[in-house]
């Protein structure tokens, strides 16, 4: 999956410099549009439209990305070959309780939700980050929003890679990965 394009990170940049400002009258007309359909809450336009791509097919992403933003303005902005995406947010909570299965859960189902109920699950999982102060890289989660429904499921096997850490130690072919028994013979 390539890296947000340097619009994607720009929107995102100056997300931030709208928190960074504690402009709280932009934050709040963002927050607006997080139960909505993107693109509705005509208080979030002067905010988005100026940064909306010529696609139009890409729009409504901005605009969810804009009021997730504005409910968690944490960003998670890395350094080297570290993935960022929301996955390794989500491998970031879990860490903070390990014994603690509900975090896998809820990251399975977001990880299975459909394009059309993504929105409902992904303001509940920044709300969830919120909560436990977990940091957001938006510039990857607005990219990935556009990409959701894509047969490859890019997206969610970047975020599945980054939650369960294929980049760790990994078992040759041949062997069973250490969570699961090997198969008797």
């Amino acid at each position: 999956m390539p890296p947000p394009n340097e619009q994607e990170k720009k929107f995102v940049q100056y997300l931030q410099t709208l928190a960074a400002a504690e402009n709280r009258a932009a934050l709040a007309a963002l927050r607006r549009g997080l139960s909505q359909q993107p693109g509705s809450v005509a208080e979030m336009h002067r905010y988005v439209v100026p940064w909306l791509p010529r696609d139009p097919r890409r729009e409504d992403a901005f605009y969810l990305a804009a009021s997730l933003f504005a409910t968690h303005p944490v960003s998670w902005e890395a350094g080297g070959n570290e993935r960022t995406n929301l996955g390794a947010s989500f491998a970031r909570l879990a860490a903070q309780d390990p014994a603690g299965e509900s975090t896998e859960k809820r990251f399975a189902s977001l990880l299975n939700s459909h394009p059309d109920d993504l929105p409902q699950h992904l303001r509940h999982a920044v709300t969830l980050l919120k909560s436990k102060s977990v940091p957001i890289d938006y510039a990857q989660l607005l990219h990935d929003i556009q990409s959701w429904g894509w047969e490859s499921r890019a997206a969610q096997r970047e975020w599945a890679r980054a939650f369960w850490g294929c980049d760790a130690e990994r078992p040759a072919d041949n062997e069973a990965p250490a969570s699961e028994p090997a198969a008797a013979s």
